[in-house]
């Protein structure tokens, strides 16, 4: 064995389902992609899914250059739900929620559009975007609630804070 190797330790089970726990309050749902005879069709949202808000209240679709970090971001009051349509997006989430069970973790989840998911994040929990494909990657961002454009729920930090044990 070659000095400084780590053996990898245990990321999905032998079905395929990731052995990560997810922070409190974040949902996800793998949804399968339906081959037609003219082409694929992906369902984005269904209520009995019970992932996402109840009622969608405004949808947004968001293209990354090839390499572009957007982060770091969180809103008070806002359910951000995201679906990639094009390419491979990291998602990180970080957990500063005074009440929350996962408080000071950390999520990294990979959507692609090859693997459709869906992933809902609570208010109260930061989260960053970084396209990792070699091509524009783009996803639709859903939320329980309209944009104020006079007083956004909108908190920044920088993408290389302090504040955050993460590093893109």
């Amino acid at each position: 064995m070659l000095k400084d190797a780590s053996k990898d330790r245990q990321t999905v089970t032998s079905d395929g389902k990731p052995t990560h726990t997810l922070l409190e309050g974040v949902m996800q749902k793998e949804v399968p992609n339906i081959v037609t005879r003219n082409g694929i069709t992906t369902e984005l949202y269904r209520p009995e899914w019970n992932v996402g808000p109840d009622q969608v209240r405004h949808m947004i679709h968001v293209i990354l250059r090839t390499g572009t970090i957007s982060a770091w971001h969180m809103h008070e009051h806002q359910t951000d739900t995201f679906f990639v349509t094009q390419g491979s997006i990291k998602v990180v989430l970080f957990d500063d929620r005074e009440t929350s069970s996962t408080r000071g973790q950390i999520n990294v989840l990979y959507l692609s559009r090859l693997h459709p998911k869906l992933i809902t994040v609570p208010p109260g929990i930061w989260h960053g975007l970084q396209n990792i494909d070699s091509i524009e990657s783009s996803f639709i961002n859903y939320f329980d609630r309209p944009y104020c454009y006079d007083d956004p729920d909108e908190w920044r930090l920088p993408v290389d804070t302090d504040n955050i044990p993460y590093r893109f």
